[in-house]
């Protein structure tokens, strides 16, 4: 069984090498560098314990304002990924009934992601292929400010998209993989 130190450690290795070193996220690196982004590993299969992690990680950005972002880890949880789905569904609809709406924001993460309309094969999906399921919790103001200096952000997906396709199947596969 892996400690909380392990899958935090697999964690932070994907974002270096697959997130930033692939640039899918322009603006990782510089949250990496100056240790704003706070991990938090919920070991509870069940739903509701894990959803209520994920309000008490919005509780966390409330009160530290030093950290920008969360990365909330479920290494035992959703492994189906339309069960995953539900959750990120669900984490969407609380953030609004905690009036948490355009305050903070959720990216979503799976080892089985998978983009609607595309095939399971499509390299493109490593774009968001974690090495665990997880629910990223971001500063709304912080993503305004990061674009308002970042040209043509609307390219960022396409881009990404792009960019795994070239790279193709095989290769995202390992690079992903290789975090464990």
């Amino acid at each position: 069984m892996l400690t909380d130190g392990q899958v935090i450690e697999h964690t932070k290795k994907w974002i270096l090498d697959v997130v930033i070193g692939c640039n899918f996220c322009p603006f990782a690196a510089k949250a990496v560098k100056q240790q704003t982004i706070h991990y938090q590993v919920e070991n509870s299969a069940d739903s509701i314990s894990c959803l209520d992690a994920f309000l008490n990680e919005a509780i966390r950005l409330d009160n530290e304002p030093n950290i920008e972002t969360i990365f909330l880890i479920f290494p035992h949880s959703f492994a189906v990924f339309n069960d995953y789905l539900n959750i990120v569904e669900v984490a969407e609809e609380l953030l609004i009934e905690k009036g948490y709406e355009g305050i903070y924001q959720v990216a979503s993460f799976h080892p089985l992601y998978q983009f609607a309309d595309s095939h399971s094969k499509d390299a493109a999906n490593y774009t968001n292929r974690s090495i665990y399921p997880m629910l990223h919790l971001l500063r709304e103001a912080s993503i305004d400010k990061a674009l308002e200096n970042y040209k043509d952000p609307e390219a960022i997906p396409g881009n990404n998209i792009d960019f795994a396709r070239n790279k193709g199947l095989l290769y995202m596969k390992m690079l992903r993989d290789s975090c464990l």
